[in-house]
């Protein structure tokens, strides 16, 4: 039993980094998926098939090498020079996700709070800089009570929709898209999600360290994160094309259910989108505090205003242009790691550390 809850545990982490702003507004899932009318949910079954076999890979590997950060699994994957090169890209390219992240919260706060953008940019920042100083264990805590929550509304949503009369438009809407787009989409989709989860599955990986409780928490993780996807494609799908005038179209379908289920799915909208934001900052900081030594707070700190400058040019506006163009980026990174074969088998030794107990800290 406590194998099965330290699985559930990896997989609410897993699903929890991968289910940011993109993906628990349904902007990710509409760019990627929903445009390309029935072939949707095909599309989906492919990327769920990567999440569940290279999310495995990713920790396992992670805790073979006892990796500290993803620069160490990076130069395994590619050697010593180049890995060093490719995690400076991919500081870059995290530090442009986590951008992203903080102008989703900014959406949340002004398409459906009647806040001001900037006044979301700054709480959240605040918010974040706060509880990054308890480290990986409040990671794991805030993803075991926000990833069950956000499941149950999504598929919540899902059964509202099936009782919309236009339920099966998923299945006759036409793909006006090209068919080379839509098939590269979910390798392009999988390929980046799992490259920018490596800031949080590397350490993780490394921190379980059994082989048996990662693979089940992978398969777990890999799976939710497909039905997810499924369920928010069959939501999204049933109102197109008028909910994608929406910046964070869930909560549009969300509106549709009354004042009180609304407000409910907009805060979990946001804590999913908070949780990947502290997630990454995290797990950029451990890189950045590797090469620098640098205060960890001050790094953090450092990041969060960078966020904040980038954040200025507006959700949609980052999401459509950042994130297939990272996409492409990380096709690389996806092929290199699934041909690896340096497969770590179950430690015949003792138990591995329980999660739950004193974790990294994130302090000068």
């Amino acid at each position: 039993m406590k194998h099965w809850a330290r699985s559930i545990q990896v997989a609410l982490v897993f699903i929890g980094t991968v289910v940011g702003a993109g993906f628990a507004s349904g902007r990710e899932v509409l760019q990627f998926f929903t445009r390309f009318g029935y072939w949707g949910p095909y599309l989906i079954i492919v990327s769920t098939f990567f999440f569940v076999w290279i999310g495995a890979k990713v920790m396992l590997l992670s805790a073979k090498l006892n990796a500290r950060s993803y620069e160490d699994l990076n130069k395994h994957l590619f050697g010593d020079y180049a890995g060093r090169w490719v995690s400076h890209a991919m500081l870059v390219v995290l530090l442009g996700v986590n951008a992203v992240m903080l102008a989703g919260a900014g959406s949340v706060f002004s398409e459906h709070l009647n806040l001001s953008y900037q006044t979301g940019l700054i709480v959240t920042m605040f918010a974040c800089f706060l509880l990054l100083r308890k480290g990986m264990n409040a990671i794991l805590t805030i993803n075991t009570i926000v990833v069950p929550l956000m499941i149950f509304f999504t598929l919540f949503l899902l059964f509202e929709t099936l009782r919309n009369p236009l339920s099966d438009q998923w299945f006759r809407a036409p793909n006006e898209q090209s068919p080379w787009a839509a098939w590269l989409s979910p390798f392009l989709y999988a390929a980046f999600n799992l490259s920018m989860s490596q800031a949080v599955l590397v350490p993780l990986g490394s921190a379980i360290g059994d082989a048996l409780v990662l693979r089940k928490g992978a398969w777990m993780g890999g799976i939710g994160i497909g039905a997810l996807l499924l369920a928010g494609h069959f939501a999204l799908a049933s109102r197109m094309p008028g909910i994608d005038q929406f910046d964070i179209p869930m909560g549009g379908i969300a509106r549709e259910l009354g004042a009180w289920l609304h407000w409910v799915y907009v805060f979990l909208i946001f804590m999913e989108i908070f949780t990947t934001l502290v997630a990454d900052i995290y797990g950029l900081t451990l890189q950045l505090h590797e090469r620098t030594k640098v205060s960890p707070w001050m790094l953090t700190a450092a990041l969060l205003l960078l966020c904040f400058l980038a954040g200025q040019f507006g959700f949609g506006t980052l999401l459509s242009a950042l994130y297939p163009m990272f996409g492409l980026l990380s096709l690389g990174w996806l092929f290199l790691i699934g041909r690896d074969r340096a497969l770590p088998l179950p430690p015949p030794g003792p138990p591995s550390p329980d999660p739950s107990g004193p974790p990294p800290k994130l302090r000068a």
